[in-house]
């Protein structure tokens, strides 16, 4: 036994005499640690710390704006300003922080897809009512900008039908399907149109944009791959019900699902189908996550796939239809069923509750909730409410104050 060896052992003795008989071997193994790390040129091995599922955190309500007319869309978030639309129209920008006004602002007509936003501004798609003076005998579909700081209209172009769903931008363009089947792309900065496509069905869908290329379904269940620079169809595949929701990219894969009650996995560059699996009823929301397919479909059924074969792995009943687009964080993620009084998150390893997020008794919309920062929106039925996350964490879901 070497010199140093010798006094470890020494001083092993002395650390397991201090401590009472009761403690036993762990805590003299505690004990050896610390001294151990004590010594020059000895490191402790990495202790990873239990990481707390994401959405079973504590969320307290930060504030709400109390409003009787909003609608089941999705408001756009832009840095600390939160877009909330109407009804009749209106639109309103919230400052994340505190939920005070910024401005108001009336768009003529009823909004016809969720708004989108950026560092200049919110743009918004609108339908022209029966009773709205017509720029053109056809035209009901208004695509106006509006200003980050006072809400007054940058520009505004008219379409002959309205533009449904959701639009979707990148740097400079943005995009949206009409009810008429004309696909937009629009200059973000003038109003100008850059080009038309017109196809055989009418859109009410989330378009979604990967690197160059934009992927769109239509009512009668085609998806498109288009060009975003030209317009021109890459390639398309047919199902046999309506897309409604957004697709998911993953690995150079495109999920998406279909009125069918299928979930269709294609090649992204091509459009060749790599698996297809069945759901109980329609398919509303398609999520992407390194640990499979979130799927929700009508049936009141959420649903969690393989990403390569799309084995289900489990599935959970909640209490009523998901029309949202669920919100996914790490390991879980966020419905809004339209029934009950709450929000609900569950784990993605085994699809159990992980905790609920009550926002009142026939409260929910078909608005998806969305996070900015620490703060999480849920639009409902009387207004938006903030919650905020604990302080150190970057929790999701559970009510301190109820309201």
């Amino acid at each position: 036994m070497n010199h140093t060896t010798m006094c470890l052992s020494q001083q092993s003795k002395l650390i397991y005499r201090s401590f009472p008989r009761v403690l036993a071997r762990k805590s003299f193994h505690m004990a050896l640690l610390i001294f151990l790390g004590a010594m020059p040129g000895y490191s402790l091995p990495t202790i990873k710390a239990a990481q707390i599922p994401f959405f079973s955190q504590p969320f307290a309500v930060s504030w709400q704006y109390v409003s009787e007319q909003t609608v089941s869309l999705t408001p756009a978030v832009e840095g600390d300003v939160v877009y909330l639309p109407l009804s009749v129209g209106d639109i309103v920008s919230l400052k994340i922080t505190d939920g005070s006004l910024l401005w108001r602002a009336d768009t003529g007509g009823e909004f016809s897809a969720a708004p989108v936003a950026d560092g200049r501004g919110v743009y918004v798609a609108s339908e022209l009512g029966a009773d709205a003076p017509m720029p053109t005998p056809r035209a009901t579909g208004v695509l106006r900008a509006l200003g980050r700081n006072s809400g007054i209209t940058l520009w505004r172009r008219t379409l002959q039908s309205p533009i449904r769903g959701a639009l979707v931008f990148d740097q400079n363009i943005l995009y949206g399907g009409a009810s008429d089947g004309m696909i937009y792309a629009i200059h973000k900065d003038t109003g100008e149109t850059l080009w038309m496509a017109q196809h055989d069905a009418s859109f009410s869908s989330q378009p979604v944009l990967e690197g160059e290329r934009l992927f769109i379904g239509n009512e009668k269940g085609a998806l498109l791959c288009l060009n975003t620079k030209t317009g021109k169809t890459l390639w398309r595949y047919q199902t046999r019900g309506a897309i409604r929701g957004p697709v998911a990219v993953g690995n150079g894969v495109v999920f998406f699902g279909s009125a069918d009650t299928h979930v269709y996995a294609l090649k992204a560059t091509d459009g060749r189908l790599r698996w297809r699996a069945r759901t109980g009823a329609e398919v509303q929301a398609v999520t992407y996550t390194s640990k499979g397919l979130v799927v929700a479909s009508l049936d009141n059924f959420v649903y969690f796939l393989s990403v390569g074969r799309g084995i289900r792995i489990w599935k959970r009943q909640l209490a009523g239809r998901i029309a949202a687009q669920p919100l996914t964080v790490e390991n879980g993620a966020l419905f809004n069923p339209l029934t009950g009084d709450a929000l609900v998150a569950l784990d993605l390893n085994d699809g159990k509750q992980l905790n609920t997020l009550p926002i009142g008794e026939g409260n929910n919309t078909a608005a998806s909730p969305v996070m900015s920062g620490n703060m999480l929106l849920v639009t409902t039925r009387r207004g938006l409410i903030a919650f905020s996350g604990a302080k150190g964490s970057r929790a999701a879901v559970g009510v301190r104050k109820p309201l």
